[in-house]
């Protein structure tokens, strides 16, 4: 089976699945966070949504959101200190990240 008989194949069984579900007819795309970002990023990030990959800035999100909410919900004193140390390395580091993403970024 040729590449192009395969593709077709592929796109047509996604279709009758269901996953294929082009937006209502006359919806404006929203481009703006699209554009937002460096131009030399755009594609690399738009590559790693498509495949539900997150960069590390927003993996580290995730994780201080998480252990704030165990901070919230912890009673034990030793157990929250471990935490909060946690909280504050995730915290440094990301900032770290986040202050090197600037310096990469054109002005």
């Amino acid at each position: 089976m040729s590449w192009e008989k395969l593709a077709e194949h592929r796109i047509e069984e996604a279709i009758q699945r269901g996953d294929l579900q082009p937006p209502p007819a006359g919806t404006p795309l929203d481009l703006a966070e699209y554009f937002a970002l460096p131009a030399t990023e755009r594609m690399g990030l738009s590559i790693l949504k498509s495949a539900d990959v997150v960069p590390p800035e927003i993996e580290r999100l995730k994780q201080i959101a998480e252990l704030e909410r165990a901070l919230a919900e912890c009673g034990d004193a030793a157990r929250a200190a471990v935490l909060r140390g946690k909280l504050q390395m995730l915290r440094v580091n990301l900032a770290l990240a986040m202050e090197r993403r600037k310096r990469r970024e054109p002005a």
